[in-house]
């Protein structure tokens, strides 16, 4: 059997220590170039911080570089990318780099923040009709970022919108009702309901989910006066509605509207509709002097509206700026 002297032992063991000591000197190198990295994204340097992150991660090729590494490298491609350039292959490269760039940020990350906005990035790039306009390619990592965080309902709702553009009705109403599900208080969910119902001339649903809303913070004023518009663009566009559903639908759109009003007073928005739908109740109206009455009250109303925008525009313009 061979043997190793006490002389080769040391040298080995020497050897050893060298590496290390090789190591931990590009480690240190690698935070710097990492540091100057930052320091270009910051001053919009973009094209030098990119180098830079290249350096910093080959430098810790013994990890996966400093944290963020990857991610910052892919902005900084995303931020050099121009939509009005799209077809040219220098520019192109851009969006090819940032894509890779949030893949391998997303897979090697250990901070959960990078490996979200990784995510969020890298589904921005592939749904945005200036970029990658793949929708398709989105799907997968919204689901996964919809495990990872089954409350998180932006990613629901996103999803949501990428089946109901492609004509997937029913998975688009399941994926916003799972929303309803995990956050039920959740006022936005219910106005991502409405929306898709409204889009998809589902009235009766459209109004129940911003009922439901309203219910759900009964004292914000915005939540009845939404309704209202609804009812008042229903009852005036829609002429297949018999007179006597429209009378209700502008009744109701009064009511909703005063109701916003005792909450909020100077609500001027809400005067603004309450004008529109005493008009259009004048218009049903047959008896002359009800209908003079409701027109004169809804030259009150719009009056008061004015005067009062008039006095918060005063306002807004008195104000220091960043106020």
């Amino acid at each position: 059997m061979r043997k190793f002297s006490v002389t080769t032992c040391a040298l080995t063991a020497g050897l050893g220590m060298l590496v290390a000591g090789c190591g931990q000197i590009d480690m240190l190198k690698s935070k710097m170039a990492f540091k100057d990295a930052n320091g270009l994204y910051q001053t919009q340097d973009f094209r030098g911080a990119i180098a830079k992150y290249k350096e910093a991660l080959r430098l810790d090729s013994a990890t996966t570089g400093p944290a963020g590494a990857y991610f910052f490298m892919a902005n900084s491609a995303d931020n050099l990318y121009r939509s009005a350039k799209k077809g040219d292959a220098a520019n192109d490269q851009f969006l090819t780099d940032a894509v890779e760039g949030y893949k391998n940020a997303a897979q090697t990350s250990t901070d959960p923040k990078i490996k979200k906005l990784a995510l969020e990035y890298l589904v921005a790039a592939y749904n945005s009709p200036d970029k990658l306009n793949d929708p398709g390619q989105a799907e997968p990592i919204l689901l996964q970022m919809i495990q990872m965080e089954p409350k998180d309902t932006a990613n629901i709702f996103a999803l949501a919108k990428i089946y109901e553009d492609s004509g997937n009705y029913e998975q688009a109403e399941a994926m916003l009702m799972k929303a309803k599900e995990s956050s039920p208080n959740e006022p936005a969910v219910y106005m991502q309901l409405a929306g898709y119902y409204n889009r998809q001339g589902e009235f009766d649903k459209t109004i129940d989910a911003l009922q439901q809303r309203a219910a759900k913070e009964p004292n914000n004023p915005e939540a009845h006066y939404t309704i209202a518009t609804y009812y008042w663009d229903k009852a005036y566009r829609d002429f297949r509605l018999s007179e006597v559903d429209k009378k209700k639908m502008v009744q109701a759109g009064v009511d909703l509207v005063d109701k916003a009003l005792s909450i909020k007073s100077d609500y001027a928005e809400a005067m603004v509709y309450k004008n529109l739908l005493l008009r259009l109740q004048a218009n049903l109206e047959k008896d002359p002097a009800k209908q003079a009455a409701l027109l004169k009250q809804a030259d009150t109303i719009r009056d008061k509206a004015q005067e009062l925008r008039k006095e918060q525009q005063a306002a807004t313009a008195g104000k220091p700026a960043g106020k």
